[in-house]
């Protein structure tokens, strides 16, 4: 398969070959897969490099797509890995559940939702992706498929949520989804003036909501800086179950030669949102895409950023540190002269993942995306790292293209325990940047010794 298997982020050189699911799984089952030469590929929107083989092919899951069974009195669902979120939830929706944690888009595969162990507005509440996570069938480059779950084959398990596709091929799994009253959401919007303001809001919200979610208005100065909007639902107690599959309203056609997301632009669309939003006073009901997943209202939005793509930088700050660390955060990117499109702040709580790489843990985390400008976006990226290393915090890997192995390691400790595991066959761009170089050094050091 000719293909141009992309990250969403659109910076990382993409992979140009691919295999279809079916032709991967032969392969791996007859033994023949060679060291590092392949990586699931499920619907590309991962931004950065972690969905990526420089070195070998990209399998190809969207063909391994199909809804298994259902059962609504346990709200347990098996699925295959290939199949995408928008799938799972026009099946249960129906029949009065919801996926218990969602991403930004329903534009992603199961498949990647466990690898990339995403998360939602409602972490406080129900943790990750991963947490729901029952069991999945595991197919390894020995030929042999594995059930892993927190019983069979623990270590597997844990290495697989979160463990970005390099532990094998995850075939099928099986998760629980939750019961809802409605899909559509009950959304209160608080306008808040500062960030001191949203840190005072932000546990109650937590508290009384199923989902919370701040927008932040990233180029506000003076007395505006740090204002923006808390967005905060449960799911309404009379709505719609339907959720059929809907195209995007809008397009973008082409990539244009330069970013249109300039300092003008999202000063007017800052200025227009939060204007628009705010005067949304009380409780209204909202359709559950416009809540969940706004931007998949806008196909290809990534080709906005221009042709040298864009960066997305998400970190999770402790508790104690972020309400010093964020507004230092956001300052720096005001004096780099970077706008971010979509500045985002949300609340982690202490629902534990089993997986060994998860991102998530108890703190504040920032969201923000650059049109890639150079070396001063990039140097701007490392500032953000290094001030989110400093403060006992992490550095999110399925969203980045060029963190350092440094930063890396002191965001996820335990990455050794990953390598150990990882599937000789199986690698990638990301894996290859971080903690193959940090392996390397460890052999280095032992050698020196």
């Amino acid at each position: 398969m000719s293909e141009n298997y992309e990250s969403f982020g659109r910076f990382a050189s993409p992979a140009r070959h691919g295999l279809s699911s079916q032709w991967a799984i032969a392969r791996l089952m007859a033994g023949e897969a060679e060291p590092n030469s392949l990586l699931a590929y499920g619907n590309g929107r991962s931004y950065g490099d972690s969905c990526l083989n420089p070195r070998g092919l990209a399998v190809d899951m969207r063909d391994l797509n199909r809804i298994l069974e259902f059962d609504a009195e346990t709200g347990i669902l098996r699925v295959e890995a290939g199949a995408l979120l928008s799938d799972v939830i026009a099946q249960v929706a129906p029949r009065g559940c919801f996926p218990p944690a969602v991403p930004g888009t329903q534009h992603v595969t199961i498949g990647g939702a466990i690898a990339n162990d995403v998360h939602g507005k409602n972490h406080h509440r129900r943790g990750t992706f991963g947490a729901h996570v029952r069991s999945f069938k595991l197919l390894r480059s020995d030929g042999r498929v594995r059930d892993c779950s927190r019983s069979q084959n623990p270590d597997l398990f844990a290495a697989t949520i979160g463990g970005m596709g390099l532990t094998g091929l995850i075939l099928s799994a099986e998760i629980s989804m939750m019961r809802v009253t409605s899909v559509d959401v009950a959304e209160r919007v608080t306008a808040f003036r500062t960030l001191d303001a949203y840190f005072e809001l932000a546990e109650a919200a937590d508290q009384d909501n199923e989902y919370a979610v701040a927008w932040i208005d990233q180029l506000a100065t003076g007395y505006g800086f740090g204002r923006g909007l808390l967005l905060a639902g449960n799911h309404a107690e009379t709505g719609r179950y339907e959720a059929p599959q809907k195209a995007a309203r809008l397009s973008v056609p082409f990539t244009p030669p330069f970013t249109v997301l300039n300092q003008p632009f999202l000063k007017v669309f800052n200025t227009a949102y939060r204007l628009a939003k705010g005067r949304a006073a009380g409780t209204r009901i909202s359709d559950f895409r416009s809540f969940f997943f706004p931007l998949d209202g806008v196909g290809n939005w990534n080709r906005l950023y221009g042709p040298r793509g864009l960066h997305q930088h998400q970190s999770v700050i402790p508790f104690e540190a972020a309400p010093q660390t964020i507004p230092a955060m956001l300052a720096a990117t005001q004096k780099a002269g970077q706008g971010s499109f979509l500045t985002v702040l949300k609340r982690f709580g202490a629902v534990a993942s089993p997986g060994i790489l998860s991102f998530p843990r108890p703190g504040y985390t920032l969201t923000l995306d650059f049109p890639h400008r150079g070396e001063r976006t990039l140097a701007l990226l490392a500032e953000l790292d290094r001030m989110t290393v400093a403060a006992g915090g992490a550095v999110n890997p399925y969203k980045d293209a060029r963190m350092s192995e440094h930063t890396f390691a002191a965001s996820f400790p335990q990455w050794r325990k990953l390598q150990a595991l990882r599937d000789p066959a199986f690698s990638s761009g990301f894996w290859e940047r971080t903690a193959c170089r940090l392996a390397r050094d460890d052999g280095h050091k032992v050698a020196a010794a």
